[in-house]
């Protein structure tokens, strides 16, 4: 298996507010930090086998869309590069870059959307 395959993100002296199916949710000052690993998940469950690089694409997507769309809403994105996190990340930066992204706090609108089959 890949060595750089990230499948459960474990930072020292950083707060872990929440593990999901594929992302991990850390407390950063007034901030969170959200770590995109590489599980897979199916129909709500985690599959025991990882896919390399899929938290850097999901993260990519996200920052995708969050530039596509900043001129329509404001989001809660701060940066998605590492240096420009706080000293408690620094140490961790090669394990962050491209899968991370520091955001503000704020209130969840509950919405989920799912895609399935085929994008052409």
């Amino acid at each position: 298996m890949n060595s750089d395959v990230l499948t459960e993100s474990n930072f020292e002296n950083i707060k872990l507010v929440k593990r999901g199916k594929v992302r991990d949710v850390y407390e950063v000052e007034d901030k969170l930090l959200i770590v995109a690993s590489d599980r897979m998940s199916a129909f709500d469950v985690v599959m025991d086998d990882p896919i390399p690089d899929k938290g850097k694409i999901l993260t990519a997507i996200s920052l995708f869309w969050f530039g596509e769309l900043e001129s329509v809403i404001e989001n809660h994105l701060i940066s998605s590069t590492p240096s420009e996190y706080p000293e408690v990340c620094q140490k961790y930066a090669p394990q962050l870059e491209g899968r991370s992204m520091l955001v503000k706090k704020t209130e969840p609108l509950a919405v989920e959307c799912i895609v399935r089959g085929y994008l052409s």
